[in-house]
C-alpha cells in the first residue's frame, strides 16, 4: 500500500504520548477475575500478541474479539487457550492474595530498596546518543505489492494457515499477523491470501540493509525487516540533526527499493522501538533526549506498548492497578515480593525510560542456542514421526554449521494436537553437530514421550542445542599472545601503491613492503606458496641469519623481471618471523624459540621473587669434606631451583 509520509512529531507536540486513539478492550475493564466474567478475559486473550499492530487505530476490538471467540469456539486451540486462561486467573488470585498480606506489613524497607534502585539506575542514564529503530511497513505485503501493483487498494495478506502479515487495507478490518487464516476470512471475506516467498523478502531486505549501512556500518539487525542504528557519529560528521538524517535515510530507502519504512528516534533502543510505531506507516517520531520529556512520555504510556510486556504480564499488572508505566512508581513497594528481583528491576527500567545505547551487529553477540522447528499437519504414525525427527536433525546440523558451533545439551520440543507444548532435554556425553548424532540422542526422548502418551499426535516438532562450543579454527597468533602481521608494520617505512576494491569505490591505498607483503596464512593453507610483493615489478632478495630466525627484505629490480626465483616461506607461530620452507630447519627454529621463551619466562619470574640461599644441614657444616667419591663440589647458583621430593 502506497502511503504518504506523515509530519514529524515529538513528545511535546501531542497530548497523547501513546500517539494513537485505539479502542482496545483493556484487561481491567473486562476480565474481573471471577467465574461470571471469565469469558471476557478469554476474549481479550484471543485477540493475540499483535493486538497493538499499526493500522488498527479505528478498529472496534470488541467486535473483533467477539468474532474470534465465536469462530474458534469448540476447537482444540480454543480449549487450550481456555485452560491457560483459567490457570492465569488462578495465578492472579494468588498474586492479589499475597498483595493483601503485604499491605498489612510495614513496607518501609521495600520503599527504601526501590528508591535506592531508582537512584542507582538514574546514574546510568545516557542522553548523548541518537538511537534509531527502523521498521519496514508491512514488509512482506509491500514486497508482494511490487510484483502485483493491482493489489494496492485491495485487502490482502501473506500466509496460509496463519497470517505472517497483511497490508493496511486489511488491517482496517482487524486482520493482523499471527491470526488464523479462517478467522481473518470471517473478519474480511474479500481478503486475498498470497503464498510466502522468502527468497524475494530476503533479497529486498538485503537492499534495505545496504542503505542502512551507509548511516551506521555497525547497525544491529533485529529481524528481516527492522534494525537499530546509532547515528551519533553520522550526525556529527555531516552536521545534521537526527530527524533530518533519518528523513534522508527513509527517502533513500524508498527511492532505491520502493519500500517505505517508519522510524523512531530516541536516546536508547527501548524508547526508539516504541517511537517507531507512533507514526506508522511511512513516518517518524522524535523523542527529545531530555530526562523530563522521557519521564513524561513514559508516565502515560500503556504497559502493553513496551516490548517485553505481553498478554500475560499485562493482565497481572492490571490486576494490581498498574495500567500505565506511571503506575509502577506508586506500586514499587510490592514489585519485588510479587514478581521477583529481575521482573521488578525490568519494570523500574521501563518506568524511567532506560535502555541500552550500545548498538552492534547481531553476529557479535554470544550465541546461547541454535534451534529449528516446523509446524505440520497432525501426525501420529511412529514411522512418520521418526522421519520428521531425522529431517529436523538435518536442518539443525546445517544451522550449527552456519553458526560454527556444537551443542552439549539437546532439547526436543513437540506440540500436541491439543496445542499443548512439551519439552524434553538431555545432556550429551560430548558436543555434537552431525545429524546422525543429533538423531540418535533425540530418538530416546521421542520414544519416551510415545510411552508416556499412547497414541500421541503432534503438529509441531523442533530441536535445539544449548551449552554451545565453537568449531571455529583457532588463531595460532592469538594463542601465543602475538599480534597479527598486519599490526606489525611500524618498522617498515617503504610503501608502494596497490589497487583494491573497497567501500570507497576502489581507491588506491598504500601498503608496507616486506613481511606484511607476503601472502596471508589462509592463502598459504590453500597451497599458494608464491611470495607476492606490493607492486608488480618489485622482486626481493632475502638474506637470513645463520639460525634462520629473521628475514631482512631488500627490494631490487632488474629490467622489470625478478633477478632470482623467490623462495617459499613459512611463518613461525612463536616469534612471528618468516622462515625458509624447509621442515628440519623450521622445526629446529621452533625448538629454539620455545627454549628462548622458557628461559626468558624463568628469568623474569626469578627476578621478581627474592633469592633465597639454600639451607645446609649441621652435618654439612661439620663435615664439609665428606663427599661421595666421583662427585665434585660445585658452587650453588642462587637462581637454580632446588627440587625437593617427599
Amino acid at each position: 500500500m502506497t502511503t504518504t509520509a506523515q509530519p514529524e512529531t515529538s513528545a511535546t507536540d501531542t497530548d497523547d504520548p501513546s500517539g494513537s486513539t485505539k479502542i482496545v478492550p483493556s484487561p481491567q475493564d473486562h476480565p474481573k477475575e471471577n467465574g461470571e466474567d471469565a469469558a471476557a478475559s478469554l476474549k481479550y486473550s484471543l485477540l493475540g500478541p499483535s493486538l497493538l499492530k499499526a493500522g488498527q487505530d479505528t478498529v472496534d476490538q470488541l467486535k473483533v474479539s467477539e468474532i474470534i471467540y465465536n469462530a474458534s469456539r469448540g476447537s482444540k486451540y480454543f480449549n487450550r487457550e481456555e485452560a491457560r486462561d483459567r490457570s492465569l486467573t488462578a495465578k492472579i488470585d494468588q498474586i492479589l492474595s499475597k498483595k493483601r498480606e503485604l499491605e498489612k506489613l510495614d513496607l518501609g524497607h521495600e520503599l527504601r530498596v526501590a528508591g535506592s534502585l531508582i537512584a542507582q539506575l538514574e546514574l546510568s542514564r545516557d542522553l548523548s546518543q541518537y538511537i534509531v529503530h527502523v521498521d519496514c511497513d508491512a514488509f512482506y505485503a509491500a514486497v508482494e505489492q511490487l510484483d502485483r501493483p493491482e493489489l494496492k487498494d485491495l485487502p490482502f495478506a501473506v500466509g496460509g494457515g496463519v497470517l505472517t502479515t497483511c497490508n493496511y487495507v486489511a488491517r482496517k478490518y482487524g486482520c493482523r499477523s499471527g491470526m488464523a487464516g479462517f478467522v481473518a476470512k470471517k473478519l474480511c471475506p474479500e481478503l486475498i491470501l498470497l503464498p510466502i516467498s522468502f527468497d524475494k523478502y530476503t533479497a529486498k531486505a538485503g537492499e534495505v540493509r545496504e542503505i542502512i549501512a551507509e548511516y551506521d556500518p555497525n547497525f544491529e539487525s533485529a529481524s528481516i525487516d527492522e534494525a537499530y542504528l546509532n547515528i551519533t557519529d553520522y550526525c556529527t560528521r555531516h552536521a545534521m540533526a537526527p530527524a533530518d538524517a533519518v528523513a534522508k535515510m527513509r527517502s533513500d530507502i524508498h527511492e532505491r527499493t520502493s519500500i517505505t519504512v517508519s522510524a523512531g528516534i530516541a536516546a536508547n533502543t527501548r524508547l526508539a522501538k516504541i517511537c517507531s510505531n507512533m507514526n506508522k506507516p511511512n513516518g517518524q517520531y522524535v523523542l527529545p533526549s531530555e530526562r523530563g520529556a522521557i519521564l513524561e512520555f513514559m508516565r502515560d504510556l500503556p504497559c502493553r506498548k513496551v516490548n517485553g510486556i505481553g498478554r500475560v504480564f499485562e493482565r497481572e499488572l492490571a490486576a494490581l492497578g498498574i495500567h500505565t508505566l506511571g503506575d509502577i512508581y506508586s506500586n514499587r513497594q510490592y514489585l519485588r515480593n510479587l514478581f521477583g528481583e529481575k521482573a521488578s528491576e525490568f519494570l523500574v527500567h521501563c518506568f524511567l525510560g532506560l535502555g541500552r545505547t550500545c548498538v552492534k551487529p547481531a553476529e557479535t553477540y554470544e550465541r546461547k542456542s541454535v534451534g529449528t522447528e516446523s509446524t505440520f499437519r497432525v501426525m501420529s504414525d511412529p514411522t512418520e514421526l521418526r522421519n520428521k525427527l531425522r529431517r529436523t536433525s538435518e536442518d539443525l546440523e546445517q544451522d550449527l554449521r552456519r553458526a560454527e558451533c556444537k551443542g552439549r545439551t539437546l532439547c526436543l520440543k513437540v506440540k500436541l494436537h491439543t496445542f499443548e507444548v512439551l519439552t524434553r532435554q538431555t545432556v550429551l556425553p560430548r558436543a555434537v553437530h552431525l545429524a546422525t548424532d543429533l538423531y540418535s540422542h533425540a530418538l530416546p526422548m521421542l520414544t519416551k514421550l510415545e510411552q508416556e502418551i499412547p497414541g500421541m499426535k503432534l503438529r509441531l516438532m523442533g530441536l535445539r542445542c544449548t551449552n554451545l562450543a565453537t568449531t571455529k579454527k583457532p588463531n595460532s597468533m592469538a594463542f601465543f599472545g602475538l599480534k597479527s602481521r598486519g599490526n606489525r608494520s611500524e618498522g617498515h617505512e617503504t610503501t608502494s601503491a596497490k589497487k583494491t576494491t573497497n567501500l570507497d569505490g576502489g581507491k588506491w591505498e598504500t601498503q608496507p613492503v616486506g613481511i606484511s607483503a607476503v601472502l596471508s596464512g589462509e592463502q598459504r593453507a590453500q597451497g599458494t606458496r608464491e611470495t607476492k610483493l606490493t607492486g608488480r615489478n618489485s622482486p626481493s632478495q632475502f638474506a637470513s641469519h645463520s639460525d634462520g630466525d629473521e628475514i631482512t627484505p631488500h627490494s631490487r629490480q632488474y629490467d622489470g623481471e625478478p633477478l632470482f626465483a623467490e623462495p617459499e616461506w613459512w611463518n613461525c607461530p612463536i616469534c612471528n618471523r618468516l622462515q625458509v620452507a624447509e621442515e628440519r630447519r623450521f622445526n629446529d627454529h621452533i625448538d629454539l624459540c620455545l627454549s628462548r621463551q622458557a628461559i626468558r619466562d624463568t628469568i623474569q619470574k626469578e627476578a621478581v621473587m627474592p633469592s633465597q640461599e639454600p639451607k645446609t644441614s649441621k652435618m654439612e657444616h661439620k663435615k664439609p669434606k665428606e663427599r661421595k667419591r666421583g662427585r665434585h663440589a660445585t658452587t650453588l647458583d642462587p637462581k637454580q631451583k632446588r627440587l625437593c621430593f617427599g
